[in-house]
């Protein structure tokens, strides 16, 4: 927390900066007094780092297409005919088009139009006692929490001004995105530079994707990255399989990813063909998500690809000592340990990866992760995309 009690992380100052640019000296006063910017603040602390928090643009781009209506209708600068109480509100077809038609947003679904965002706020607010976004279910019609864009300061006159937040709070996201999108196309270009250096420089190579392993990459980075390389290194490893003795043949493995690293898959991250080998992203070494995870799949065998750099002896029995501790019997323990069919490190991903550079795959590798970045980051170089999975 600052002396001016913001509570400060590295996008803060762009927040400031924009505030300032609309409300002067009274720029901080404006942003401690409003929950909706304070809301923002936590919402953008990915901006210029890697970390847990994914970067999903939806609850941004929900609180930000009702606002854009707010304006363009002439209520933040007092030109509307009416005032807002009495506005028929924006039709959700027209919010619903207008946030994929956002860089990023091109997959979005209404989740956070209908719910996400309103019940995001609350976890922060709980006690605002107002949401965001406000709803007609029948007329699918929506609005903005005009009380929420509006703050009142005492200016050193000594005289109360009220401020409309309207066009500042768009100002705010565009920058967040503007940062997020500057960040995620020179990750890309740095993907493809490497591929290049990586014909003479193959040690470089090694040393990047090392480096989107590392604790405060992306979470979606790592997953991506793991997917990748994994892909490469099964795919040079073949079984003999067929319906009968006669029929038997070589088959490569296969890699697929099954969905997003935020889609609600069942717990299923990666899955291997023909060999039917399921693959569990994670980056927490927590008894509850591993056995959620596998309660999913009713304790069918899952392969963890753990994003840590301790030794999978260490994970496992971490997992089991967290496990002892919270079942306490021990063939309840014993049953859901069986179901971890392998650990994979992050040792063992740059071990992987480096077999797949010494066999001259490097550039399927960085191709792969470029593919990947793209749909997993709703990211298109002509920002044509369409599609219908949430983020």
């Amino acid at each position: 927390m600052s002396e001016s009690g913001i509570a400060q992380h590295s996008f803060t100052s762009a927040i400031i900066e924009v505030l300032q640019r609309h409300f002067g000296e009274y720029a901080e006063d404006v942003f401690r007094a409003s929950p909706i910017l304070g809301y923002l603040n936590n919402k953008t602390k990915a901006a210029n780092r890697g970390s847990k928090a994914r970067g999903a643009f939806a609850n941004h781009y929900a609180l930000y297409v009702v606002v854009e209506d707010y304006i363009r209708n002439g209520f933040a600068d007092g030109k509307a005919a009416a005032p807002y109480s009495r506005y028929q509100g924006a039709r959700f077809s027209d919010l619903f088009k207008r946030q994929r038609e956002l860089p990023f947003g091109a997959k979005l679904q209404n989740h956070a139009l209908n719910s996400r965002l309103n019940d995001e706020f609350k976890k922060f607010y709980p006690t605002v006692g107002k949401s965001p976004i406000v709803r007609d279910v029948e007329s699918q019609r929506y609005w903005i929490q005009e009380d929420l864009l509006q703050v009142v300061i005492r200016r050193k006159d000594g005289k109360e001004h009220t401020y409309n937040l309207a066009c500042a709070i768009i100002d705010v996201i565009d920058a967040y995105v503007a940062t997020k999108k500057a960040a995620f196309e020179g990750f890309l270009e740095a993907c493809r530079q490497i591929a290049e250096l990586g014909k003479i420089a193959p040690k470089e190579a090694v040393d990047f994707v090392v480096q989107q392993l590392k604790p405060n990459v992306d979470a979606r980075v790592f997953e991506i990255v793991s997917y990748a390389v994994l892909k490469a290194r099964y795919h040079q490893e073949t079984v003999w399989i067929g319906e009968t003795r006669d029929t038997v043949s070589e088959e490569f493995l296969i890699l697929y990813k099954t969905g997003r690293t935020n889609a609600n898959d069942g717990g299923i991250d990666f899955v291997m063909k023909p060999l039917g080998r399921f693959f569990q992203v994670t980056e927490t070494i927590d008894v509850n998500k591993y056995f959620l995870d596998i309660d999913k799949v009713q304790r069918f065998p899952i392969t963890f690809v753990v994003k840590s750099d301790e030794t999978v002896d260490q994970i496992r029995t971490a997992i089991r000592t967290q496990a002892v501790a919270k079942y306490k019997i021990e063939t309840v323990v014993d049953s859901c340990m069986k179901a971890i069919e392998d650990i994979i490190n992050v040792k063992d991903i740059v071990a992987a990866f480096d077999t797949v550079v010494k066999s001259g795959q490097l550039q399927t590798v960085m191709d792969e992760i470029v593919a990947q970045s793209k749909v997993e980051f709703n990211y298109s170089d002509n920002e044509d995309e369409d599609g219908s999975i949430d983020v």
